[in-house]
């Protein structure tokens, strides 16, 4: 049996044990009755609400359908308040109407937008509950961050099916771009999300029904906010929603230049700091930390501009375009091509600078190991004096001089012999030096 129908159960039976100890309680007298009834709602009311915590909105707004009058009262005052307006979406005119009046379920955490052009120009009408959509017919309906059953309302006001953008990722390419059986045009697309030195590609999903565009997003995006704005004050900027699908993909080709050419300075001053002439270990391995973020977002910048290609394609393969639009989509096209050389180039730079940062490790590393082999060869002819000095035939030949010098004579012969060797090594790696020039 699933979970869901196990705790629709499971709150049926606390709601008939409440209306049960009620009545036993209510036919009772007592002094301390009004406190006992008090306690025992608590905890009935606790119960019901610790079931009703994971439970689904639609699963919550089923039960409240078939219970009766009370007891569906009863479990909507059991219901927490963060919670209400995404049952509300779900309940039926009627119930809503007997549980809370008037009241209407909000577009609560979301950000729903609507655009009219009018002479060519963009006006915005906000959308702040069911009844703002009564009567519109816009160009473009933006939804931010809606919730299922506020995706699902919309969608059945327009004849529509609206997504979850967040579960587009997981199609394929080839399903991604689209003409469904209504004739509406679906589109999968990604779009550059830089902010804070975190980049993210965020899905969005374009929908042209009967003339209007809808976009669904999880995210707030920076092109959407410059796109609404240009189309605010620029005349003409848009006469339909594949116009205003064209502009959403120039502004974030825009934008996805505009990250390149910080890119571009980043690495910049990254090869300053590399071809400098001293760089430590700990200097070499920041370095290299910079430039794999740097590639990592370069390597997203492409992905998505080439998502934007794919797309562009498929608009034009669709014949939905008018010769204007076919002339933007064709110089969109023309920039993504500079891009993607922008970007190859970029991957040329950090290669170069990745093998540069690596080559003065080795360097770091090879002088590491340059000095321990001149310290191991310096210290071979100590050794063979100090060899010397243990053996008993020492002590035969230095009879007759009292052994305090006798050693004393010894040490300063291994001073005389290590720094007579270390100056030979150095007089080697000096001439070779000279030799190399």
């Amino acid at each position: 049996m699933p979970e869901r129908i196990i705790s629709q159960q499971a709150i049926r039976e606390l709601l008939s044990k409440q209306k049960l100890y009620e009545g036993l309680l209510h036919s009772q007298h007592g002094v301390r009755q009004p406190i006992v009834e008090s306690l025992v709602h608590r905890q009935h009311v606790a119960e019901i609400a610790n079931r009703l915590d994971g439970m689904p909105s639609q699963a919550i707004a089923g039960l409240l359908e078939t219970l009766p009058i009370d007891e569906a009262h009863l479990l909507w005052m059991c219901l927490p308040d963060a919670r209400e307006n995404e049952v509300l979406w779900e309940l039926s005119d009627a119930l809503r109407e007997t549980l809370v009046g008037s009241r209407e379920p909000r577009f609560a955490e979301s950000r729903i937008n609507a655009f009219d052009v009018v002479d060519g120009r963009v006006r915005q009408v906000c959308i702040g509950g069911r009844h703002d959509l009564e009567g519109i017919q816009p160009a473009w309906l933006d939804l931010l961050g809606a919730t299922a059953p506020e995706r699902r309302y919309v969608g059945e006001h327009f004849g529509v099916t609206l997504p979850d953008p967040g579960q587009t990722t997981d199609l394929e390419i080839s399903s991604r771009f689209q003409i469904d059986d209504m004739g509406s045009l679906r589109l999968w697309s990604n779009f550059l999300l830089y902010r804070d030195g975190v980049s993210k590609s965020i899905p969005v999903v374009f929908i042209v029904h009967q003339g209007i565009l809808f976009t669904v997003r999880n995210e707030d995006l920076p092109v959407f906010r410059l796109q609404g704005q240009r189309a605010r004050s620029q005349t003409g900027s848009a006469a339909d929603s594949i116009d205003l699908i064209l502009d959403l993909y120039g502004a974030d080709v825009e934008y996805s230049a505009d990250v390149l050419e910080s890119i571009y300075q980043r690495l910049g001053e990254i090869g300053r700091q590399v071809l400098s002439e001293a760089m430590s270990d700990e200097d070499a391995a920041t370095v290299l930390a910079g430039i794999a973020e740097e590639e990592g977002l370069n390597g997203r910048i492409r992905g998505n501009i080439l998502d934007t290609q794919r797309a562009l394609f498929f608009l034009i393969r669709s014949r939905r375009l008018l010769p204007g639009q076919l002339d933007d989509a064709k110089q969109i096209l023309r920039d993504i091509d500079s891009l993607n050389s922008h970007t190859a180039f970029l991957f040329d730079k950090i290669n170069f600078l990745m093998d540069a940062t690596v080559g003065f490790i080795n360097i770091n590393q090879n002088k590491q190991v340059s000095r321990l082999t001149i310290f191991s060869v310096v210290i071979m002819p100590l050794n063979m004096l100090a060899g010397i000095g243990g053996m008993s035939e020492f002590s035969m030949m230095t009879a007759d001089i009292p052994w305090p010098s006798a050693y004393a004579g010894l040490a300063a012969a291994m001073g005389l012999m290590g720094w007579a060797t270390y100056l030979m090594l150095r007089r080697l790696g000096t001439g070779r030096k000279r030799k190399g020039r």
